[in-house]
C-alpha cells in the first residue's frame, strides 16, 4: 500500500505497550489499517482523539516519535476465481511463490447474513468419516467444532475432511500452524490433485501471534465470495481457534482491559460468534459450513474457549484415542451434531436413524461390560458379545482413517449386528430387519 500525498502523518506516540501503541489523531475509523515505523498496524480502540493501534509485528524498538501513517481503509482481500489453489498469509498476500491475485477488492470482517435471507439447512455434507457421517451427520450451513487434545492428529483429520467432503470449495484458515503442519497441508492437497478447489490462509508459529486475528476474516471473505457470488457450497476449516483466542487475549491484556474467565477478554463470546455466525445456507443453493478445531488444555471442556464455543455452535465432534484398537476415533458419547435429524433418513437411507441409535446403545452396553470386567465381576455371554462388537465398531466405523460412503457404513453396521447378536437383541423395527439383515 503506497503512501498517498494527502495522507496525514503523526509522529507523537503517547503510549507504547508490547502489542499496541496510542497516538492522537483525527478522522480515523475502527479496523482501519496504518503503518507505525513501517510496520503494519490496525485501529482497535478509539477514545475521542486517542487512537489505539495493534501492531502486527509487535512494538519492539519502536520509538515514541515513530511515523504513524493511516491508510484510510480496513484490511481487504482481492476476490476472484483465481483464489482457488493458492496459499496466502494473514494479509491476503501469496506465500506460494505465485503471482498476486487480480480481482475485486473487498473489506474483510463484514457483518453476517441477515436471518431473513437464510434458509433452514437441509443438504448433507458427507466427509467419508463414519464417526461423523453415520453418528453426527453434518449439514450445509452448520457450524461445528472438533474438540481435541493438543496431541490429537486434528490437522490430519481436517486435511481428510478437506479432501473427502462433497463441497464445491474448501477454505482453510490455519492459525499458528507449525511449519511442518503448513507443509503437511500443502503436500496433501498437492498430491491429491485437489488444489483447484482449496484456498488456504495461513499464519505460522514464526509469524507474530496478532496476525492470527486476521485469518478467520480473510477465510470467510473468500467463502462469502464463492457462496454468494458463485452460488457454491463452501466448507471453511479453521484450526486452531484456541490459538486465535490466545491472540485476542494478548491484545486485550496489553490494552489493560480487565480479563474475564481464564484470562480471556470479556468480548470472547462476541468475537467467536462474529466468526461462527457466518455459517449460512442461502435459498438459492450457496452455503458456508464451518468446521473448526478447538484444542483443549488438559481435556478441560469448561475452559472459557470451548465453553463459549459450545453455546454458539451446533454441536461438537470429540476426538479421542481408543486404547482397545490403538487408533483415534470420533467419540460417539461426547460428540453431537444438533442438525443431523434434518437429513438422516431423509437424504440418507431409511434405516440410518435406527442403525445409528442401535450401534451407540450396544456400544454403551459394552462400556458397562468393561466396567464390570475392571471391577472383577463375571461377564455374561451377552457382555462378551457387546465387547466384541465394540471393538469391531471402533475399528470398522469409528476410527478416523475409515473412508467409506454412508450406504457402506449402514451395511457395515448391519453386518456387525448380525455377526454378534440376534435380531431380537438388536431391537430394530421388523420391516427394516426383513429388508437389511444380512442373509447368511
Amino acid at each position: 500500500m503506497e503512501t498517498q500525498a494527502f495522507q496525514k502523518i503523526y509522529t507523537r506516540l503517547t503510549q507504547i505497550t508490547k502489542a499496541t501503541c496510542t497516538v492522537e489523531a483525527d478522522n480515523v475509523g475502527y479496523d482501519e489499517l496504518a503503518t507505525v515505523a513501517g510496520r503494519l498496524a490496525q485501529v482497535v480502540k478509539i477514545n475521542g482523539k486517542s487512537i489505539t493501534l495493534q501492531v502486527f509485528g509487535g512494538t519492539e524498538n519502536i520509538p515514541s516519535n515513530a511515523e504513524v501513517v493511516f491508510m484510510g481503509q480496513p484490511p481487504t482481500l482481492k476476490v476472484s476465481e483465481d483464489l482457488a489453489g493458492r496459499f496466502f498469509n494473514a494479509f491476503g498476500k501469496p506465500i506460494d511463490g505465485g503471482p498476486e491475485v487480480e480481482g475485486e477488492e473487498r473489506e474483510i470482517g463484514g457483518p453476517s447474513v441477515n436471518p431473513v435471507r437464510r434458509k433452514q439447512p437441509s443438504e448433507l455434507i458427507a466427509t467419508g468419516i463414519a464417526g461423523i457421517d453415520l453418528n453426527n451427520t453434518l449439514v450445509t450451513g452448520q457450524k461445528i467444532p472438533f474438540f481435541a487434545d493438543p496431541d490429537q492428529p486434528y490437522n490430519q483429520v481436517m486435511a481428510m475432511v478437506a479432501l473427502r467432503a462433497k463441497s464445491d470449495k474448501i477454505i482453510l484458515g490455519g492459525m499458528g500452524l507449525t511449519n511442518d503442519d503448513y507443509l503437511y497441508y500443502k503436500n496433501v492437497f498437492n498430491n491429491a490433485g485437489a488444489l483447484d478447489r482449496i484456498v488456504s490462509f495461513v499464519s505460522t508459529t514464526e509469524d507474530p501471534p496478532v496476525e492470527r486475528l486476521l485469518i478467520p476474516d480473510m477465510a470467510l471473505t473468500a467463502a462469502e465470495y464463492f457462496a454468494v457470488d458463485k452460488n457454491e457450497s463452501v466448507l471453511v476449516l479453521l484450526t486452531d481457534m484456541t490459538l486465535y483466542a490466545d491472540a485476542l487475549s494478548i491484545v486485550s491484556n496489553r490494552m489493560d482491559q480487565i480479563p474475564s474467565k481464564d484470562s480471556m477478554p470479556g468480548s470472547l463470546y462476541s468475537d467467536l460468534a462474529k466468526i461462527y455466525e457466518k455459517a449460512v445456507q442461502f435459498p438459492n443453493g450457496g452455503s458456508i459450513t464451518i468446521i473448526a478445531v478447538t484444542t483443549l488444555s488438559g481435556g478441560d471442556i469448561t475452559h472459557a474457549i470451548p465453553d463459549n464455543t459450545g453455546y454458539i455452535t451446533e454441536g461438537q465432534l470429540f476426538l479421542r484415542k481408543d486404547t482397545e484398537i490403538g487408533k483415534v476415533i470420533v467419540d460417539p458419547f461426547r460428540s453431537l451434531s444438533r442438525l443431523k435429524q434434518l437429513v438422516i433418513g431423509e437424504k440418507t437411507r431409511e434405516d440410518h436413524p435406527q442403525v445409528m441409535n442401535t450401534a451407540v446403545r450396544l456400544y454403551a452396553d459394552a462400556a458397562n461390560a468393561h466396567t464390570k470386567l475392571e471391577n472383577g465381576f463375571d461377564l455374561s455371554d451377552y457382555d462378551e458379545r457387546t465387547l466384541n462388537f465394540a471393538k469391531q465398531y471402533s475399528e470398522k466405523l469409528l476410527a478416523i482413517d475409515v473412508n467409506i460412503d454412508i450406504e457402506t457404513m449402514l451395511n457395515t453396521g448391519w453386518e456387525l449386528f448380525s455377526s454378534n447378536f440376534t435380531p431380537a437383541e438388536v431391537g430394530i423395527k421388523q420391516e427394516l430387519v426383513d429388508k437389511y439383515w444380512p442373509k447368511k
